[in-house]
């Protein structure tokens, strides 16, 4: 039985299916069903975060801290099986799936911290008899858009500090991997987030997203992903004045010098360039060798790549799993 998961908006788990989830180590296999959604659906999540708001940017510390505890507490007894989905949909190996599952956990546990440790500061005016006090408050709705490449993590970084400090937030993530997306909201919304405080739209960017990025009521916007669309979320953002944080594509060295330590340079230069299947934005993408170590250095790497175990990311003696799509590996065709 092939599951079908919704969006949620408002609370309410709703939307008819959209795209199935492919496992890129075997195409027979169908992950799951995923609701898509339009630009309508869009505009009913921002309505419901935007209406939530109040309450929740005023909800007892307490609260806030139970929410994310037990997200974290439950992602942390599911680890396995979450981590074995992400793999399954990603084609991240099983020992990163799960490694990955386990850092999201405590990226909740650590929020649900500092829920207890928001602070501010008293400072002396110039001014006789006046003081100077500072407070933080939440900012309002805020837009999450996350990629393919880290599909439990990086909404986990996002999702748990936006919620700790009082905002509501519309999330949309990458169409290749729903289901990290969707079991994370699904642990919230039963965690005991009120109704409209976490939204999920699932769907393709260029309806989802840009609908986000046209509303005026969406006060600001997380972005991970490509140079380019970084670029129009930034566009858009300066437009209405909104706050926008950015993370994007990265072209990294390794620079390896005549008297770096054989071993470890060639352990680093595997480690970034390969593993995850080279799909981090902080993945070595050029090697650049000085002459006295070069030929040593080459050989060692082709030593210890030709030992490299490539193949199904859920086999456990994998070290490198597929990519991620078809588009993808045509990419690193061309590169080649």
């Amino acid at each position: 039985m092939i599951p079908f998961r919704k969006n949620l908006i408002d609370g309410e788990w709703v939307g008819d299916a959209g795209s199935r989830n492919i496992n890129p180590s075997n195409l027979d296999d169908v992950v799951g069903e995923y609701a898509s959604g339009d630009a309508e659906q869009a505009r009913q999540a921002i309505a419901a975060a935007k209406a939530a708001f109040p309450a929740w940017s005023r909800s007892g510390l307490l609260a806030r801290h139970a929410v994310l505890r037990k997200a974290s507490d439950e992602i942390t007894a599911r680890k396995d099986e979450i981590g074995r989905a992400l793999a399954r949909e990603e084609g991240k190996t099983l020992v990163e799936g799960i490694g990955e599952t386990v850092r999201a956990a405590q990226i909740f546990d650590f929020f649900a911290g500092e829920t207890l440790r928001l602070s501010g500061e008293l400072v002396p005016s110039v001014r006789p008899g006046v003081g100077v006090e500072i407070t933080r408050e939440a900012v309002g709705v805020v837009g999450i858009i996350t990629p393919w490449n880290f599909p439990i993590a990086i909404p986990a970084w996002k999702i748990a500090p936006a919620l700790a400090y009082g905002n509501t937030i519309v999330f949309k993530p990458a169409e290749l991997v729903p289901e990290s997306a969707w079991t994370i909201v699904d642990i919230l919304h039963r965690a005991g987030l009120p109704k409209g405080v976490l939204n999920l739209v699932m769907g393709k960017g260029s309806v989802v997203g840009q609908a986000m990025l046209d509303s005026p009521d969406l006060n600001a916007i997380t972005f991970t992903g490509s140079v380019g669309t970084g670029k129009r979320v930034a566009a858009a953002s300066l437009e209405h004045m909104r706050k926008f944080q950015l993370e994007m594509g990265g072209k990294n060295p390794l620079v390896v010098l005549d008297d770096a330590d054989l071993a470890v340079a060639v352990d680093c230069a595997i480690n970034g360039a390969y593993f995850s299947t080279g799909q981090r934005c902080t993945a070595s993408s050029r090697l650049v060798v000085t002459d006295g170590i070069h030929d040593r250095f080459v050989e060692a790497m082709k030593d210890r790549l030709a030992k490299l175990i490539v193949g199904d990311a859920l086999d456990a003696k994998t070290q490198i799993g597929p990519v991620v799509d078809q588009s993808q590996l045509k990419q690193d065709e061309d590169y080649i």
